[in-house]
C-alpha cells in the first residue's frame, strides 16, 4: 500500500495560503466573511476554497510543481492539483484578477443568507451539477461561491430541464428509503435498486452525490452536536460543504455488500487501517475521486485477515463481537437503519472546541494532535435499543446480562461529530489514533445512565 504512504505538504500549503491571504487583503468583505467563518462557525476559510483562479507566471508555475502541483488541461483552461494533498485547485487566470471560489451545498442558500443581491446572476440551473455565484468584489479580487453534485470541472453545463427534475426525483426517493425491511438482504436490495435506478438516469458520479447528500441529512437528524454546528453553517449559508469523510460501520456479514454498493458509487479502494490482535478491527478507505468524497468503513478483523482482501473477501462470523460488531448488532448497519456512526468536517481545532463547550457539547480527549493533523469526537449521542437486538446478543453470549440490562435502561452510544483540522494538505490519517478512539468509545466500556 506504499502508493498511499501520504506525507504532509509544508511547501504546497504554504503557497496556498499565500494566495489566499493576499487575497483577502485585496478583498474587504471576503475578509470580513473569514472572520465570521471563524467566530460563528469555528471553521477556517481556507477550508472553504474551492479553488484559485490567479495569474500563473514562469516563476509560480514553477514553485507550484516543485512543490508537487501537477498541470492539467481541463478545456480551454491551465489547471494545477495537487496528487498528493487536500489542497484547492488552482487556475491561470486570463487576466490581473484574482478570484477565489469558495464550496457551499446550495449557492441560493449562501446568497440569501448575504443578501446577495439579483444583480449577482447565479449560473447555472437548480439541480445542476456544478453553479456558482460572483460574491463580492475588490481590488482585482474577485470572491464566488459554488455548490457541486459528483463534477470536478469548471464549465457551467447547459440547461437541461428534464435531468433537473430526474435528480430531484432520485434526491427525493434516496432520502426517503426503507432502511429496515425486516431482513437485512432485502434492505440492502432496496439501496441496491435505489442507486442502480439514479445512475442509469444521472451517471455515477451525481448519484453518488445525491446518495451521500442523503446520508448526512440521516444522521443529523440523530445527533445533537451536528444539528447545532449544522444550524451554525446553515447561518452563512455554508452547509456540510467542509466534509473531510463519512464512516460506516459493518458487521462481518455484510462488509463486503457495504464496499460493494461504495464501488458502484465510484469509490476506489485507498489505504487498510489494522490496529493489531488487541484492537480487532480494521478499516478499508475509500475514495470518490469526482466527488471528493472519503469513506473509512470500520469492520471486526483477525489478525490473520489484514493480509487478505478483506474489502471483497467473505468474513466468515464469529463468537465474539469488537467494538464495530457491538455497536452494528445494538443499532444496526450504518448503510441501513444505523446510519453513518460520524461525519468527520474541517474546522479551526480549538475555536471550535471552546465554542461547542460552550454551548454545552461536550468533547472527548483528542485521539490525534499532530501539527499537520488533529481529531477529536464530540460526546457520543446515545440512542435506544431495539429490545429484540438485545435479546439476540444476549442468547447468543455476545453481551452479558447485566450489559443487557443497562442497554435497555439507558441505551447505546450511537454517532458522533467529529472536530479535524488539517495542516500542510496533509491527506492521511493517524491509525494509532483511530484504534484508539474505537476502544474508547465501545457501548459495552460507556457506563449506564443513572436518573435521580
Amino acid at each position: 500500500m506504499g502508493q498511499f504512504h501520504w506525507e504532509p505538504q509544508p511547501e504546497a500549503w504554504a503557497i496556498v495560503k499565500d494566495m489566499i491571504s493576499g487575497f483577502l487583503a485585496r478583498c474587504e468583505q471576503a475578509s470580513t466573511l473569514a472572520d465570521r467563518m471563524k467566530h460563528e462557525t469555528g471553521t477556517r476559510f481556507i477550508d472553504w476554497v474551492d479553488s484559485i483562479e490567479a495569474p500563473i507566471g514562469e516563476n509560480v508555475q514553477e514553485r507550484l510543481e516543485k512543490a508537487g502541483y501537477v498541470l492539467q488541461a481541463q478545456g480551454a483552461d491551465r489547471v494545477w492539483r495537487h496528487p498528493g494533498a487536500i489542497l484547492p485547485p488552482i487556475l491561470a487566470s486570463r487576466g490581473p484578477i484574482v478570484r477565489v471560489t469558495i464550496k457551499v451545498e446550495n449557492v441560493a442558500d449562501f446568497v440569501a443568507a448575504h443578501t446577495i443581491s439579483n444583480d449577482h446572476v447565479i449560473q447555472g440551473e437548480p439541480w445542476s451539477q456544478y453553479r456558482r455565484v460572483p460574491v463580492y468584489y475588490g481590488d482585482n479580487a474577485e470572491l464566488w461561491a459554488a455548490e457541486r453534485h459528483g463534477y470536478k470541472g469548471f464549465d457551467v453545463g447547459q440547461p437541461d430541464p428534464a435531468k433537473s427534475v430526474l435528480t430531484l426525483r432520485h434526491y427525493e426517493s434516496l432520502r426517503r428509503r426503507a432502511r429496515d425491511l425486516g431482513d437485512e438482504e432485502r434492505s440492502f436490495a432496496r439501496a441496491n435498486a435505489l442507486v442502480d435506478a439514479a445512475i442509469a438516469d444521472l451517471g455515477v458520479d451525481l448519484a453518488c452525490d445525491l446518495f451521500f447528500f442523503a446520508e448526512r441529512e440521516y444522521w443529523g437528524r440523530r445527533n445533537r452536536a451536528a444539528q447545532m454546528q449544522k444550524a451554525r453553517q446553515d447561518r452563512l449559508g455554508l452547509g456540510w460543504a467542509n466534509h473531510d469523510h463519512h464512516t460506516f460501520r459493518s458487521s462481518r456479514r455484510y462488509f463486503r455488500r457495504v464496499v460493494a454498493l461504495l464501488e458502484k458509487m465510484g469509490f476506489d479502494c485507498r489505504e487498510r487501517f489494522y490496529a493489531g490482535e488487541e484492537a480487532g478491527w480494521g478499516a478499508q478507505v475509500l475514495e470518490q475521486p469526482t466527488c471528493g468524497f472519503t469513506v473509512f468503513a470500520d469492520v471486526d478483523m483477525s489478525p490473520e485477515e489484514v493480509a487478505g482482501d478483506f474489502a471483497h473477501d467473505i468474513l466468515p462470523e464469529r463468537n465474539e463481537l469488537g467494538t464495530v460488531g457491538i455497536w452494528c448488532g445494538l443499532h444496526g448497519e450504518s448503510v441501513l437503519q444505523a446510519g453513518m456512526h460520524h461525519l468527520e468536517c474541517v474546522f479551526d481545532f480549538d475555536t471550535l472546541r471552546d465554542q461547542l463547550n460552550a454551548a454545552g457539547v461536550g468533547t472527548l480527549t483528542p485521539f490525534t494532535n499532530f501539527p499537520f493533523l488533529r481529531q477529536q469526537f464530540t460526546d457520543g449521542e446515545r440512542w435506544k435499543v431495539d429490545p429484540k437486538r438485545v435479546e439476540i446478543l444476549r442468547e447468543a453470549g455476545l453481551i452479558t446480562p447485566t450489559q443487557a440490562h443497562d442497554f435497555l435502561l439507558s441505551g447505546a452510544i450511537g454517532s458522533h461529530l467529529e472536530n479535524l483540522e488539517r495542516n500542510d494538505g496533509y491527506k492521511g490519517f493517524n491509525q494509532h489514533g483511530v484504534s484508539d478512539i474505537i476502544s474508547r468509545t465501545d457501548p459495552r466500556k460507556q457506563q449506564p445512565v443513572i436518573s435521580a
